[in-house]
């Protein structure tokens, strides 16, 4: 009885880490890794697989800790409409995780995060990741943390843009290639918009909750209609940078042209992102296509590079 107790308490711990959103960290490490593969014709995978687990780590112990810190400040108690990609895990608010249970977990996968990012560091003897794995760190525990709470004063969607996206694809190429160069720039900001939008349109569902605790996201800020419109520029930026890319960027060819296998989910999201749908109790069909686009987006560029790579 004892084993059963604490195999379910292990399953719920997991499970408090939002395992099926994992993928936002796993995504810029591929494409970051897959573009140094691509630049110098080799693949360091002991540097993958350390960046690979040190960031899931960390996205999990954020995802922990935003639990515990929404919860602190009341807002997942005043969501309603909690969805399967908005609201938290409801954990806390269902009792299967006391508030402390949550908050020594989230601590307890930061640490590990942490030290397998001090043996990166070790090994790598670099400021740039050093700057890179605290920015991870800090970024992702303030994120609802006091006194910084980033989530909460309307630079939360840049700073994931920045956390998911941009720096770990240059923190991955660095680990491949040892060369902080311009290389990367493109691709960072193409998985840096995914995760963007990916943020983004689950604030929809949360817009009255957030309101009631003074969490000032940008739909909270801006209002349904107007984000809405954020976001469908923000996704048509996406394809114009990739196909611009393609066209003059020798990197980005394959990747370039391969990101467009990513315009059938993104017609089908721009058709559910409008204002009557979004504000509509229950509704997360814009969610679900978001991160169809973000996975599909984010294995096309991968997929490209190692083509770059394999082709020399």
């Amino acid at each position: 009885m004892k084993s059963d107790s604490k195999r379910s308490n292990l399953i719920i711990l997991f499970l408090a880490t939002r395992p099926n959103h994992l993928v936002a960290a796993a995504a810029p490490v591929l494409v970051g890794s897959c573009l140094g593969y691509a630049t110098i014709g080799l693949f360091d995978w002991p540097f993958f697989i350390l960046a690979l687990v040190s960031i899931v780590l960390l996205q999990a112990g954020a995802n922990m800790a935003n639990d515990y810190f929404d919860h602190v400040s009341g807002n997942d108690w005043a969501n309603e409409n909690p969805t399967p990609f908005s609201g938290g895990s409801r954990f806390i608010q269902k009792g299967l995780l006391s508030p402390k249970a949550m908050l020594m977990a989230a601590l307890a996968a930061l640490a590990l995060g942490c030290a397998i990012g001090a043996v990166i560091l070790i090994l790598t003897q670099s400021l740039f990741i050093l700057g890179l794995g605290l920015a991870g760190l800090l970024g992702g525990f303030f994120y609802t943390a006091k006194p910084v709470k980033l989530g909460y004063r309307t630079v939360g969607e840049v700073v994931i843009f920045l956390l998911f996206g941009l720096l770990p694809v240059y923190g991955a190429y660095y680990l491949q290639t040892g060369r902080i160069d311009i290389v990367p720039l493109v691709p960072g900001i193409l998985v840096g918009i995914l995760i963007f939008l990916v943020i983004l349109v689950n604030e929809f569902p949360d817009v009255t909750a957030d309101a009631a605790v003074n969490k000032r996201t940008l739909v909270v800020v801006f209002g349904v209609a107007a984000s809405a419109w954020i976001y469908r520029i923000a996704l048509a930026a996406s394809f114009v940078i990739a196909v611009v890319a393609a066209a003059i960027y020798k990197p980005m060819f394959y990747s370039g042209l391969l990101y467009l296998l990513t315009l059938p989910a993104a017609v089908a999201v721009l058709k559910a992102v409008n204002a009557e749908d979004l504000a509509r109790p229950g509704q997360f069909k814009a969610s679900r296509i978001t991160v169809l686009v973000h996975t599909i987006g984010s294995a096309t560029l991968t997929i490209g590079f190692v083509i770059s790579g394999l082709a020399g």
